[in-house]
């Protein structure tokens, strides 16, 4: 099993480039099982999660090849309407396929999903959208099985904002009878970028970005070509690597408007941030502090930010106290970092970090999730010593090279094979 090696007290300084969005490609590439013929992507990331996508849409019939970051997708009628354990236990996104499935051929058979264990997250939200469009919905050993003639657009209103439940609905409710009215919807730029490409299919999608989504079904879709949204979620990782460090780092590609929560919590904190078209720079200061967040469904402050964030308050200057609203097991990351020598105290949803700089220590610690691995490896960036994160294959799960990157910056940091 692979590891990340990193050598702290290296100050980070020069410019870094995003990758493509991990959580706008994965709904997007399902989004391809709604037409057959040549879908083709830009902008795609080399990811763990992505090859689990291309494997997933290869055993139901598609096949696919890349060409840099460009990933071809052909699609054609699955025999068999299946999504497989093997395939759906390695990645939470796996239950996006329902939707297309359903929609497209008037049944489903899709594995509960996997992922990283960082709390329920229950399909509930997803099986009920399926039903409130006309499904009828089973389960059997282990498998949501989904049926139904054609499905018939309704109103859906989500009792809590959901991301994938949001996705599942417009994917589903493009090709279905009438109109479908999404509610309390979820306004992700990822969620957005995917009503992109079904407006690219044919489908007719309003109101994507706003709680209130409405989609007028059709009779059929075409494929198309997309370019992914750039990550949000690396993109704000290097900008704390920089800020980490007391470096000055300016990460381009990125789209400045999906990083406002973020930016305004970094000026909170005294950090000098300089907002262009594509690029944000983040300039430390000599007196940088704690500041409190809460993580909540966008605009807010990101769930998938939240151990980033408080890997930075341990370097600050006071107390912070990070709250947790989105999922009830987001914490895993606090033994590990109180291993390095942090000062956190945990609740179930809140903690509070006790900053002081050059209070970490490198030792072994072990990644738990997707982001508490980059939490560690960004707490390795100021810890004296040698850190060793093992268990990366959640962080490639989700950033591109992410050592390579950050090397580039000035880190002393390399990947040992097991």
């Amino acid at each position: 099993m692979d590891s990340i090696i990193v050598r702290g007290g290296r100050r980070l300084n020069g410019t870094v480039n995003t990758s493509g969005s991990k959580n706008a490609a994965l709904p997007i590439l399902f989004a391809s099982l709604l037409a057959d013929g040549e879908h083709r992507f830009d902008n795609v990331p080399y990811l763990r999660d992505i090859e689990s996508t291309q494997a997933l849409l290869h055993s139901l019939g598609a096949q696919s090849h890349r060409d840099g970051d460009t990933l071809v997708v052909n699609v054609s009628p699955p025999e068999a309407h299946v999504a497989d354990y093997e395939m759906v236990r390695k990645m939470r996104a796996g239950i996006l396929c329902l939707g297309p499935l359903l929609a497209r051929y008037g049944e489903a058979r899709v594995s509960l999903p996997g992922g990283c264990a960082i709390g329920s997250r229950p399909i509930d939200l997803h099986i009920e959208t399926m039903r409130r469009l006309g499904a009828e919905i089973s389960s059997e050993g282990g498998y949501v099985i989904a049926r139904a003639q054609r499905l018939v657009g309704d109103r859906i209103l989500f009792e809590k904002v959901t991301v994938g439940g949001t996705e599942n609905a417009l994917m589903a409710a493009s090709i279905a009878s009438g109109t479908t009215v999404i509610e309390n919807a979820a306004k992700e730029p990822e969620v957005v970028d995917l009503a992109n490409y079904l407006i690219a299919m044919g489908a007719r999608i309003e109101g994507a970005g706003t709680s209130v989504i409405t989609v007028e079904g059709v009779d059929e879709l075409r494929p198309a070509t997309h370019s992914i949204v750039p990550d949000r979620i690396e993109a704000g990782t290097l900008l704390i690597a920089g800020a980490i460090t007391g470096g000055t780092v300016t990460v381009g590609q990125c789209v400045p408007e999906h990083l406002q929560s973020l930016v305004e919590k970094m000026r909170d904190a005294g950090f000098r941030i300089d907002v262009g078209d594509s690029t944000i720079t983040v300039q430390a200061t000599d007196s940088w502090r704690s500041v409190d967040i809460a993580t909540a469904p966008y605009p807010g402050f990101p769930t998938d930010l939240q151990a980033q964030f408080m890997a930075l308050m341990t370097q600050a200057r006071g107390t912070a106290v990070v709250t947790e609203h989105i999922f009830e097991n987001r914490f895993m990351h606090v033994q590990e970092l109180v291993r390095l020598g942090a000062d956190i105290t945990p609740m179930t949803q809140v903690a509070v970090v006790r900053g002081k700089r050059n209070q970490l220590g490198a030792a072994p610690v072990m990644a738990t999730d997707l982001r508490a691995s980059a939490s560690l490896v960004l707490a390795g960036l100021v810890a004296s010593g040698e850190t060793e994160v093992s268990r990366i294959y959640h962080l490639d799960r989700g950033y591109e090279h992410l050592e390579e990157k950050l090397a580039s910056l000035g880190a002393d940091i390399k990947r040992v094979a097991a």
